[in-house]
C-alpha cells in the first residue's frame, strides 16, 4: 500500500518505519521551506513491544522517502501537535495529497468540529500506542503491540478492511473503544490528572525527572489518582457517559493508597510504559491537554480543588 506520513514526528516516524518494514510505500510529505534541512535517513533506536512484553532492543536504518505534490494514496497519516489539525489539513490540500485519513492526534473537539476541520477528506479517528523523541538524525521511540482505532460502523472511511490488512501485516492488533471521541477526551483528562500531580511544585520543563520521580513515589502516585478522579469529572460534565469506560478508568476507583503502591510495582516491571513515559518531552502538547481540561473545568464551575491548585502553580511558574 501507499502511506504518506504528514512531516517527520516521532509518531508518524515510527509507524512509518514498521510500515516500510512490513513491505508499503512509506512517504513523508514536507512543508517546502523545511525540504532542504530533512536528513535522507534517520538511526533508530526502538523498543519493540508486539513480539514480546518485556520489548525487544533494536536499532536500525530509516530512509526518508519525501512526497510529491498531487500524489493520492492508500492512506494519510496525521499525527500532528495539538491544536493544529486544521494547518495540516491545509497543507494536504495545498499539496493535492488525497487519500483516508488515520488521525492520530490528541484534541479536544467534538466529532463534528473534526467533521468540519478535515472538510471533503473521509477519515478514521485512531490513536497511537507509541512514543519518543526526536534528536538530530535519531528517533528513539517505544512502540506497543496495537493500537486504538474506530469502529467500523463509526468511521466513514471506504477501505476500513484495508487499513486492517496493513496493520496485520505490520503485526499491530488493534482495540476499539466504545467510542474514540470520548475515548481521547478521557485519555487526556488522566494525562492532565498525572502531569499536574507530577509537576506539583516541580519544574515543568523537565517533565523526564518528572515522570521518574513521579513512578518512583507511591505516595505522588496515590494523588495522582485523586486528581484523575478529578480531572475525569470533566469529561463526565460533556455529555460522556463513562458506564463504558469502566475498564480503563477501574484503576482509578480503588482506593487512591493501594492504587499508588499498585502503580509504582506496574512502571517498575513494565519497561514499555515506563520508557514512553520518560521519552514523551513535548511540553507543548503536554500543555494543551492539561490547559483544555483545565480551562472546560473552570468554565463548567466544577469543583476540582486538587487539579486545579496543582494547575495554578504550573501556569504561574510559566507564566514566570
Amino acid at each position: 500500500m501507499k502511506i504518506c506520513i504528514l512531516g517527520l514526528g516521532v509518531i508518524g516516524t515510527t509507524y512509518g518505519y514498521v510500515f516500510k518494514k512490513a513491505g508499503h510505500q512509506v512517504e513523508h510529505l514536507l512543508r517546502e521551506m523545511n525540504t532542504p534541512n530533512v536528513p535522507s535517513s534517520l538511526n533508530i533506536k526502538i523498543l519493540d513491544g508486539r513480539y514480546n512484553k518485556k520489548g525487544e532492543e533494536k536499532s536500525d536504518k530509516y530512509t526518508v522517502n519525501i512526497a510529491k505534490p498531487n500524489t493520492e494514496y492508500d492512506f494519510i497519516i496525521l499525527s500532528v501537535a495539538s491544536g493544529k489539525i486544521k494547518d495540516a489539513i491545509t497543507t494536504l490540500n495545498k499539496n493535492n495529497i488525497t487519500g483516508s485519513l488515520i488521525l492520530f492526534c490528541n484534541f479536544w473537539y467534538s466529532r463534528k468540529e473534526i467533521e468540519k476541520i478535515v472538510g471533503d477528506y473521509s477519515y478514521i479517528i485512531g490513536f497511537p500506542t507509541a512514543g519518543g523523541s526526536m534528536t538530530l538524525n535519531m528517533l528513539d521511540c517505544v512502540l506497543f503491540n496495537h493500537i486504538m482505532v474506530e469502529s467500523e460502523r463509526k468511521s466513514n472511511i471506504t477501505n476500513y478492511s484495508s487499513l486492517i490488512e496493513l496493520l496485520v501485516s505490520a503485526d499491530l492488533k488493534t482495540e476499539i473503544p466504545y467510542d474514540m471521541v470520548e475515548w481521547i477526551w478521557i485519555h487526556m483528562a488522566i494525562n492532565a490528572g498525572v502531569t499536574s500531580s507530577a509537576a506539583q511544585g516541580g519544574n515543568i520543563n523537565k517533565p523526564k525527572q518528572l515522570a521518574i520521580n513521579l513512578m518512583n513515589s507511591p505516595q505522588m502516585l496515590a494523588i495522582a489518582v485523586k486528581t484523575i478522579r478529578e480531572t475525569v469529572k470533566v469529561v463526565e460534565a460533556r455529555g460522556v457517559d463513562l458506564r463504558p469506560y469502566k475498564n480503563e478508568l477501574l484503576p482509578y476507583r480503588i482506593p487512591a493508597r493501594p492504587a499508588g503502591i499498585i502503580m509504582k510495582m506496574m512502571f517498575k516491571n513494565n519497561e514499555l510504559t515506563r520508557r514512553i513515559m520518560t521519552l514523551h518531552n513535548d511540553l507543548t502538547d503536554i500543555m494543551y491537554g492539561c490547559k483544555s481540561v483545565y480551562e472546560t473545568g473552570k468554565l463548567k464551575k466544577l469543583n476540582l480543588p486538587l487539579f486545579y491548585s496543582n494547575m495554578d502553580i504550573i501556569l504561574a511558574n510559566i507564566s514566570n
